[in-house]
């Protein structure tokens, strides 16, 4: 479990096909307090280190074939800044909310504005999957816990402060960038709840 407060967006310094898998190495400032089954968040996707190296402060993990079919990880090149952020501790403060790690879908930046010193970006998704987002209400963008504004059918925006600009992968997005989205925990069981409700009343009807 992860809260969507980004500790750091680091490089990517080795990527290694094998087989199906992808094995992601990155340099990261807390490497050297990592150990191996740790969970780490990756652009909101919770994968477990494999191998850590405290001298280079470098550490690997691997993403399977559905997760690189189903996130932004498959298109990672060398030297792209992931979003990282290690598994809350019980004693955390909960300061974003509750993101799980599992990306539902990926969506497509189609605007960015700045606006007096802070950011908007738009973004893009199927909805075809059953997604929805609410106005006011929570969304996971590469694993950064974020506030929806202008929500639509299929688009959403977000607005970003300079501290997460700089801190995060934001600063690199632009038009075409694809990103993961994790949708809210509780907003998903609601509309489950409610699409078993209606598909039962059209049953009857």
């Amino acid at each position: 479990m992860f809260s969507g407060i980004v500790e750091e967006a680091s490089k990517i310094v080795k990527l290694e096909k094998d087989q199906g898998n992808l094995h992601i190495t990155l340099g990261c400032s807390f490497a050297d307090k990592l150990k191996i089954d740790q969970s780490v968040s990756h652009n909101g996707v919770c994968l477990t280190v494999v191998n850590v190296d405290k001298a280079k402060k470098q550490y690997t993990v691997t993403a399977i074939d559905e997760t690189l079919i189903k996130s932004n990880l498959g298109l990672l090149q060398l030297d792209d800044k992931v979003n990282l952020e290690r598994s809350m501790t019980m004693d955390k403060l909960l300061d974003g909310h509750m993101v799980q790690g599992h990306v539902d879908q990926t969506a497509t930046c189609v605007d960015v504005k700045e606006a007096d010193g802070s950011w908007y970006f738009t973004f893009e998704y199927d909805r075809s999957k059953g997604n929805i987002t609410v106005e006011k209400g929570s969304v996971s963008v590469n694993g950064v816990s974020l506030t929806v504004v202008n929500s639509k059918n299929d688009r959403f925006s977000v607005a970003i402060i300079p501290f997460t600009y700089d801190v995060t992968n934001f600063h690199t997005f632009k038009k075409g960038t694809v990103v993961n989205l994790e949708f809210d925990i509780i907003g998903k069981y609601i509309q489950k709840i409610v699409s078993g409700y209606l598909e039962g009343l059209n049953l009857k009807s």
